[in-house]
């Protein structure tokens, strides 16, 4: 380290001074008149010319430091200015301004560490500087971090704040608007224009004319203008005089957040004429210029000492060598430089601007080159604290520029702060130190990886670079197969084509930043420079993971959390840079896989050297799984876990639980619920450390390993000690000789060779969780941009259709469509050019192979994990989550600019992921109901899609069936209603009147979203559909107990529909104005569609197995069909009563309720009726119809009502015609075809015959001889031994739920067949 003074001497090299000839060439020793042109040369004043040689003082090290003090001397003036600027006149308070988190603030905030950013986290709080105004001319900058809800401005201390009035709402506080863009003082009134996220706001207060003004951007002074637009005075007169002195300050809303700057950096928009409220280091300013001017002299001056003479160079060509001459200069300029380069003001205005100079000045290479060099020199002259302070500001102001720079359309600001972060980077040691202390501890660096989106296109200069605009006619996301073909004329194809030649243009743009970013991740993933310590990547995995930890954890706490948005871009770089150094070390280790083939070991989950937090895994706890497969993990992957450590740990996991928070947050969190404002550590994407709870390594206990080759002795056992992400070193994560690192506990289905590096491993494990965290639904929102488009798209077209209908003597009606026209077009061409950005940015074809990579990376890892049997229970919920939602986002997100058909080896994919959710949606294994009902809806969607559902026909037929089997285990005990809709998905298509897509008299609405799973078109399965007819006939146990089910459900369902329609009728009779709750109607529709579903169910089980039913040989037929046809005489009377309640609901039509009508369950009960009555075999229909009309439920005339008669038909004579007012099957020709309406008519021929038969042939029963519990049946059934009686449908049903006796609860042996007369006959004989 260099000692500061004039006598210097190095204590990192020894310099030996000698005036031989010889040795001058090698040590750089100079003679006095080149030593004197040298330090004169780089030690001139920036300012004034060049003194003549004669003229000069002769220089030398012993005179350098006093010609340095005159070099260096500023005005007496400005020293005292400087030194006394909490004394400057019109300015009161410290002279550092910063916001006042102790007394002056309303509401909740959270303040950042440097007291200059501020987070709402309260309905409406307010803050204010330490500092205030009274006379003279200021000013200050607000960064917009969020574009919400605020409210910027000035107020005296006497204005009185809470969370419903803010800074503007009070007498003497004045604010700025642009969230609603309208000023405030206690009233408001239209002012300015709308602000966005980015955008630089800068408040202006004229104390001398009593005006106040606000601007986002400069232009002419004294004011500030956006696009060149002056926002002018908003207020004038302002009171003055005694006691009046205004503070900065801002009322914000929760989660919005700024950044102020009162001048503690350089203003990024000065205006003439007005001050910043905290001066900047004026002197210190000028002595940081000068000094830069004498390090730019060296860099751009060699010593030639053979020669004798000063040789100008390149600072990139100019190399550090090690003369004495260079490195006395050198230690004087620093010795005075360093302390000034600790300085946030200084560093900004000073070192920023010179090494943007460098950048912008040569090529990547050149600039790389004099940077290295800068660094060096800091590193060697400079205290390691104090380049450390100088490396955290810079990166904090290159932060602070990327984020904060407008986008212009060459995206050129954001590339050249890029590439000097870059070559920053690229410098080993100072890379080290920034990932250990700053970029995740500090700063927001993921923001260093996102191109912010534009809201104003035409300040992203978008008009130019896509003059053409262009929309789809119709958007859709279900590939080519469901795309909507239709002919473009000439004029939409040359409007197409030059859109996307724009699209085009401005994706070559966006790439070069984006392979920046990646670059910068492929240095942070640097694991070659371990010299002299650890390497890049072992830093990263450890921030990384540390940030993945306070990202999962915070879920919920948004202002802790970092943004989607960012997430998005980091997670695509990481891919990037993540696949470029596994295919790297590919080729030099061919026994390693290509990334293309990437997976996660299923070791790493249960092993203990990954920390996966408190994430839930699919068999539960970690702690309970340790427990209850502590054998497996013994005979499988050779790991023996210590009970006194699991112990110990499952201890430690329930105090956990207990405490409502770590002891470290609690008292940050208590001063937050009295109301404090905080000066709170940043989460890392805010700048500061993490406020989360101290990283735990949950995941670890101690375990011992044996070797998977052969058994070990109790002494070979080794035992791993259990480390925290912080603790882990290189050997611990690449492993070694004996040890595997992170894949250590390798199961005996796992390959020997390695597949990567392991740390590689472990970053793909976090850019999966991160998918899983908040990128998924940051892809869903985005997907709204087209969304508008389509939807302005639609409204464009329906108004010029209006134009071309509209009579022309209608002049006020044709200037209003033409008005509206011209909206809507302005307003489309500025969302085409913004979704022209979205895709490029994050719909991209290149983004979609990234989403696609991943998917295919978690089915590999489930399909290894599933190979080791028990121990699948450890892998982290979130894979299957992630596989799932990654095939929804390709498969919805994406279109229709890219199609997932079109990406490699997708029939592949589909039918693995087919696999995976067919065998696992029932897996024992598998107990989180979360992730189960995930797993259900997800398979419940895959079939409603004609290529999902092909990937499901190919699965292996073991698999095939094994589902069907799943689906066709009895309801009780389990989510049975996505079951149901995955039965009724393989049927429709095939039911009667069933081949809709939406409902008939809902055509003429429009969906909320048409490419709903339920609103596709029917695409049956006929092989799934054999699977399931098989195994109903395959055991007597199956169809009964799945059908009892299904029926119970069905009675359960329709029941409940039947009691709030009641309830929703009665809310609407009332004379008094009442709403119905909108969940209440929400759960009705639901049991509706349900009780149709369940029915299409028996619909599709009665056609393929019909005997069921039907075959009384079979012990439960007759008991089966006994309680469908009393259930569907219950929905028929229900439904099809005159003037029912039924009827009134549906003429309600009311919003939430709109699948509700006749319709569907009418076909419904009409399939099965049909099936039962006509398409049965004869024996089979006289049972069917026996049963049917023996039920007392059963009325002829809700048969006629299907085909809209009042009354049956008198036999013999043909059907009238419909009924044009009532409901009738033949009004829907569209969905029923004339056979099937010839079966409707057959059917009711039939039962008028039968039903007039049973009535001339029916004798009356005495109400002694009726079932004592349904009163509707004969006495037919004998109980033993007890002897009590009922109808053998009712005792049958009984006893599948229950053996006790109805009447007495003895146990029932045996149930008899009981007829009166024989039992009358036998008495007598016995007599």
């Amino acid at each position: 380290m260099a000692s500061k003074g004039a006598g210097m001497a190095f204590s990192r090299k020894s310099y030996g001074l000698t005036s031989d000839a010889e040795k001058s060439r090698v040590t750089g020793i100079v003679h006095e008149k080149l030593l004197d042109d040298y330090l004169h040369r780089i030690f001139s004043s920036t300012g004034r010319a060049p003194m003549a040689a004669t003229s000069r003082k002769l220089l030398n090290f012993q005179n350098l430091p006093e010609h340095l003090d005159q070099l260096l001397h500023v005005d007496e003036e400005a020293e005292e200015e400087e030194e006394s600027q909490g004394q400057v006149e019109g300015r009161l308070g410290p002279s550092t301004v910063v916001l006042d988190h102790t007394g002056g603030f309303e509401g909740l905030l959270l303040v950042d560490d440097d007291l200059l950013g501020v987070i709402g986290h309260s309905n409406f709080g307010t803050i204010r500087s330490t500092t205030c105004v009274y006379k003279g001319k200021w000013v200050y900058e607000v960064l917009i971090s969020s574009q919400g809800l605020m409210q910027i401005g000035w107020c005296t201390i006497n204005c009185r704040f809470n969370q419903e009035e803010g800074v503007g709402d009070t007498h003497n506080s004045y604010a700025y608007d642009g969230n609603r863009v309208r000023k405030w003082n206690v009233t408001t009134t239209n002012y300015g224009k709308a602000w966005a996220a980015g955008d630089i706001v800068s408040c202006l207060i004229d104390l001398d004319e009593g005006t106040l003004s606000f601007c986002l951007t400069p232009s002419d002074p004294p004011f500030c203008s956006r696009n060149g637009v002056s926002l002018g005075t908003a207020f004038e007169n302002l009171s003055r005089g005694l006691g009046m002195a205004y503070f900065p300050a801002i009322s914000l809303s929760f989660k919005e957040s700024v950044a102020f700057n009162f001048g503690s950096r350089p203003l990024r928009y000065p205006v003439v004429g007005y001050r910043p409220l905290q001066d900047p280091p004026s002197a210190d300013l000028v002595r940081a210029q000068e000094l830069l001017g004498c390090f730019q002299a060296v860099l751009s001056v060699e010593l030639d000492p053979v020669q004798g003479r000063l040789v100008e160079k390149e600072s990139s060509e100019w190399q550090l060598q090690g003369q004495p001459t260079v490195l006395l200069t050198l230690a004087h300029i620093f010795h005075r430089f360093a302390p000034l380069l600790r300085k946030v003001y200084l560093v900004e205005a000073v070192l920023m601007s010179f090494l943007l100079g460098v950048v912008e000045a040569g090529t990547p290479a050149q600039a790389q080159s004099v940077v290295h060099q800068v660094l060096d020199l800091l590193w060697l002259f400079m205290e390691d604290y104090e380049v450390q302070d100088c490396l955290k500001q810079l990166m904090m102001s290159l932060l602070r520029l990327y984020r904060f720079s407008p986008i212009v359309p060459d995206l050129a600001l954001q590339i050249r702060y890029l590439r000097l972060t870059i070559a920053i980077l690229s410098h080993e040691k100072s890379r080290k130190f920034l990932l250990s202390h700053v970029l995740f501890d500090v700063l927001r660096s993921v923001v260093f990886f996102y191109i912010k989106s534009p809201l104003r296109v035409e300040e992203a200069g978008l008009q130019e670079l896509i003059p053409t605009t262009w929309w789809p006619h119709r958007s859709s996301r279900e590939g080519k197969e469901s795309k909507e073909v239709k002919d473009e004329t000439s004029e939409e194809r040359l409007r197409r084509r030059a859109y996307e030649r724009g699209c085009q243009r401005l994706k070559k743009r966006i790439e070069v930043v984006e392979e920046l970013q990646v670059q910068i991740l492929k240095l942070l993933l640097n694991n070659q420079d371990d010299n002299g310590g650890e390497a890049s990547r072992y830093i990263f995995l450890t921030k990384f993971r540390k940030f993945l930890q306070e990202n999962a954890s915070s879920r919920g706490n948004m202002p802790m959390l970092c943004p989607p948005e960012y997430m998005v871009c980091f997670l695509h770089r990481l891919i990037s840079a993540l696949r470029y150094y596994w295919d790297e070390y590919k080729a030099s280790n061919p026994r390693a896989t290509f990334s293309e083939e990437a997976y996660i070991p299923p070791q790493v989950f249960y092993n203990g050297k990954v920390d996966y937090f408190d994430l839930q895994r699919l068999g539960g706890l970690l702690s309970h799984l340790r427990k209850t497969l502590k054998d497996d993990l013994a005979s499988k992957a050779n790991i023996l876990i210590d009970p006194l450590e699991l112990q110990a740990a499952t201890m430690d996991d329930l105090d956990e639980d207990e405490e409502p928070a770590p002891a470290a947050a609690q008292r940050p969190m208590q001063a937050l619920a009295m109301g404090g404002a905080l000066p709170l550590p940043r989460p890392s994407w805010l700048s500061s450390p993490t406020l989360g709870r101290a990283n735990r390594f949950l995941s670890t206990a101690a375990v011992s390993l044996m070797t998977p080759r052969r058994p070990l002795s109790t002494s070979e056992k080794v035992k791993v000690r259990t480390l925290s992400a912080e603790q882990r070193t290189r050997e611990d994560i690449e492993g070694s000789q004996w040890n595997e690192g992170l894949l250590v506990g390798r199961p005996p289905e796992e390959p020997e060779q390695p597949l990567t590096e392991n740390s590689l491993l472990e970053v793909l494990d976090g850019a999966i969780m991160m998918y899983n965290l908040s990128v998924h639904q940051q892809l869903g929102k985005m997907v709204g941009v087209s969304d508008d488009v389509n939807e302005y798209a639609m409204a464009l077209r329906d108004t010029e259709d209006k134009l071309r209908r509209c009579p022309k003597r209608r002049k006020d009606i044709l200037a209003e469509l033409t008005k509206s026209q011209k909206v809507f077009s302005e307003k489309l061409d500025h969302l085409s050019r913004r979704l022209a950005w979205v895709h490029a940015t994050v719909y991209s074809q290149e983004k979609m192979q990234d989403i696609y990579w991943l998917l295919r990376v978690c089915l590999r890892t489930i399909e290894h994990g599933d190979r080791t049997g028990p121990l699948f229970a450890f892998m982290p919920e979130f894979y299957l989550s992630v596989a799932i939602n990654s095939y929804s986002a390709l498969k919805n997100y994406f279109g229709p600019v890219h199609s997932m058909e079109e990406l490699p080896g997708y029939e592949e994919t589909l039918t693995r992921l087919a696999a995976i959710l067919a065998k696992h949606f029932a897996d024992t294994r598998i107990v989180g109901t979360d992730i189960r009902d995930s797993l259900m809806q997800a398979l419940a969607s895959y079939v409603c899609y004609p290529n999902s559902l092909r990937a499901v026909e190919r699965i292996p037929e073991e698999q095939r069936i094994a589902m069907v089997r799943s689906l066709l285990a009895p309801y009780e005990q389990r989510p049975w209603a996505q079951t149901n809709w995955i039965l009724v998905r393989l049927w429709r298509g095939c039911g009667f009147g069933y081949r809709y897509t939406r409902l008939p008299h809902l055509l003429k609405t429009k969906p909320e979203d048409a490419n709903l799973p339920s609103l596709q078109k029917p695409c049956p399965s006929t092989l799934l559909q054999q699977h399931m007819a098989d195994l109903l006939r395959e055991g007597p146990d199956v169809a009964p107990s799945f059908l009892n089910s299904v029926l119970n459900q069905l009675n359960w369902a329709f029941s409940e529909f039947i009691g709030m329609i009641q309830e929703i009728q009665q809310a609407a009779e009332r004379l008094e104005r009442n709403f119905v709750d909108s969940r209440q109607l929400k759960v009705c529709a639901t049991c509706f569609d349900l009780s149709v579903s369940l029915l299409r169910v028996l619909e599709m089980t009665i056609t393929l197995v019909p005997e069921i039913f039907l075959d009384w040989a079979q012990p439960t037929s007759e008991m089966l069909l006994r309680r469908l046809a009393q259930l569907l005489n219950q929905v028929l009377n229900r439904v099809t009563a005159e003037r029912n309640l039924f009827d009134r609901v549906v003429t309600l039509r009311l919003p939430g309720l709109e699948s509700v009508d006749h319709y569907p369950i009418l076909v419904a009960v009409t399939g099965i009726l049909v099936r039962l009555l006509v398409h049965g075999p004869a024996s089979g229909t006289e049972r069917a119809t026996s049963v049917l009309l023996a039920d007392p439920c059963f009325q002829l005339r809700s048969i006629c009502y299907l085909l809209g008669q009042p009354e049956p038909p008198t036999p013999g004579t043909a059907l009238p015609a419909p009924d044009q007012k009532r409901f009738s099957l033949q009004s829907y020709t569209d969905y029923i075809s004339v056979e099937e309406l010839a079966q409707v008519e057959q059917m009711l021929a039939h039962l008028t015959s039968a039903s007039a038969q049973a009535a001339a042939a029916s004798l009356p029963t005495s109400e002694e001889d009726l079932c004592p519990i349904c009163y509707a049946h004969p006495i037919s059934a004998v109980f033993q031994p007890c002897g009590h009686k009922s109808c053998k449908a009712c005792i049958n049903q009984h006893l599948m739920n229950n053996k006790d006796c109805f009447f007495c609860k003895a146990t029932i042996v045996s149930v008899e067949d009981w007829d009166k007369a024989a039992s009358a006959s036998a008495t007598s004989s016995a007599a």
